[in-house]
């Protein structure tokens, strides 16, 4: 994966550039906000590491002009700002995930590599994840049950898409936090049980099994068999 750190830190940036090339990432450095949006928006990255403050130009300034060039690289927002409000700021320009400083490397990768798993764009005969009758049009965002659409939120999106991709395999419950939530520290395990309830209620179809079943002590499965 080529990935974009914006971080006017020299010595950060420096350590953030020495890790990732050690998992074989592709790394560009820019110092400043303005030079980094120059390289956002003129290079295909598949990432970028955004921090807020920055010399020229801040992080939301440009998160909001890559998104307003339609540039839907995946960016995570470094952070020394710990109110809510801030984050909400930084999430509304365009980051989708947020990690505050100071953060352990390994929780910078595995944002890293969750957002790479969700961001990753589909070939094209790829645009559709289907088991049985259940289906995500990944072009249109839609998701539907036979020829019923169905109405999902964000997060019911995000945990079928879950589902759909490891159909058949048992998923913990800190897999499936890791998957759908990207690693937000703040959000416990227990509320995987709250969202499968959720979406087992949009997908109940009268006189069919659930398709979503539960392994004790274990997790989640979708059972292509019911579906």
């Amino acid at each position: 994966m080529k990935v974009l750190i914006i971080e006017d830190d020299a010595k950060l940036a420096r350590l953030i550039e020495g890790v990732l090339r050690e998992e074989h990432f592709t790394v560009d450095v820019a110092p400043d906000g303005e030079s980094g949006l120059g390289m956002a928006l003129a290079g295909a990255y598949d990432l970028a590491i955004v921090d807020w403050m920055l010399p020229r130009r801040d992080g939301p300034s440009i998160l909001r002009a890559m998104r307003s060039a339609g540039i839907s690289t995946a960016v995570l927002m470094l952070t020394a700002r710990g109110q809510v409000e801030d984050r909400v700021v930084g999430l509304d320009s365009g980051a989708d995930d947020y990690l505050g400083k100071p953060f352990a490397f390994e929780e910078l990768l595995a944002r890293l590599r969750a957002l790479g798993r969700r961001s990753t764009t589909p070939a094209p005969e790829h645009w559709e994840l289907r088991s049985g009758d259940l289906v995500l049009d990944l072009a249109t965002h839609t998701a539907r049950r036979g020829s019923a659409p169905l109405d999902l939120t964000s997060t019911e999106w995000n945990l079928l898409e879950c589902f759909l991709r490891h159909a058949g395999h048992v998923l913990t419950r800190q897999q499936i936090l890791d998957y759908v939530w990207s690693y937000a520290r703040e959000v416990q395990p227990t509320m995987v049980d709250v969202y499968v309830s959720y979406l087992r209620r949009k997908l109940d179809v009268p006189g069919r099994v659930d398709p979503i079943d539960t392994v004790r002590g274990v997790g989640y499965r979708l059972n292509p068999d019911h579906v």
